[in-house]
């Protein structure tokens, strides 16, 4: 639709704007809402700022892993690298775009070790993180469907790319499954910000948001029409990874029943 917005003298991609502004917001709601809970701002701030490293590093590094069988393929036909260009194109290629799912095991990762390291309250903090997760991509996904990535499949009603950069989706009407993530994520910001305010369900929101996230998208993911984001047998890379997702948060709520069980004193009779 709208990939670069033009300004004088260079071009600024609509998918970038959109990410900033998603994750300047989500990051501003996090610090106001640890201010609120009597958190320090500056350690919430250090922490968003590495977890936003840890994003961007989680999402391109699936985002190869997922790319590397096609560059495999390019060498089995031939590809041969002959200058630090070919080195620099070829990097591009296998890193230059990004995986959700990936961001968000990064971006985990970085704040669950940022706050162990500081003693932090890792149940309040995980409160914390999950409404502004949804936050953030409800701006990606309208950043995917301006920028033309993660395009629907074709459709008797819909929208017509004519700019996008991938060839294959123009010229014919598609669904716009990015808007429709779009507005599930806004949906499910709002559904995990009340139970947060109302303080309903401590230390459990972040599952909130996996276990209704990850069915979504495995349901999201029948309406892509993009074939370059891998697949694993008969379900994509995302698909694989929502089942995988739901399966721990299924084990780990098991697990936290029995250790619950365990914990009650026995009467003997």
């Amino acid at each position: 639709m709208y990939p670069v917005i033009h300004l004088p003298g260079k071009e600024l991609s609509t998918y970038a704007l959109c990410a900033v502004v998603g994750g300047l917001l989500a990051g501003t709601y996090v610090c106001l809402s640890a201010k609120k809970k009597g958190e320090d701002v500056d350690d919430t701030i250090i922490m968003m700022l590495l977890t936003a490293l840890g994003v961007l590093f989680g999402s391109h590094m699936l985002y190869g892993i997922v790319t590397l069988p096609t560059a495999v393929l390019f060498f089995q036909k031939g590809l041969t690298i002959s200058s630090f260009q070919d080195v620099l194109d070829l990097a591009m290629f296998l890193f230059g775009g990004g995986v959700f799912y990936g961001g968000l095991g990064g971006g985990a990762l970085v704040a669950w070790l940022y706050t162990r390291k500081k003693n932090k309250n890792q149940a309040l903090y995980a409160d914390l993180l999950a409404p502004a997760i949804p936050l953030f991509h409800f701006f990606g996904r309208i950043g995917c469907f301006l920028g033309g990535c993660c395009y629907g499949v074709e459709a008797p009603i819909g929208f017509v790319y004519t700019q996008n950069p991938i060839e294959a989706a123009n010229g014919v009407v598609r669904f716009p499954i990015q808007l429709v993530e779009s507005a599930f994520n806004l949906l499910l910001f709002l559904v995990l910000y009340f139970l947060f305010s109302r303080g309903l369900l401590k230390g459990r929101l972040i599952l909130v948001y996996l276990l209704s996230y990850a069915p979504a998208r495995f349901i999201f993911e029948f309406f892509r029409g993009d074939t370059y984001r891998g697949f694993i047998g008969i379900f994509s890379t995302s698909q694989f990874i929502s089942l995988l997702i739901v399966a721990g948060c299924v084990v780990f709520l098991v697990y936290q029943r029995m250790q619950k069980i365990n914990r009650k004193p026995k009467i003997s009779a």
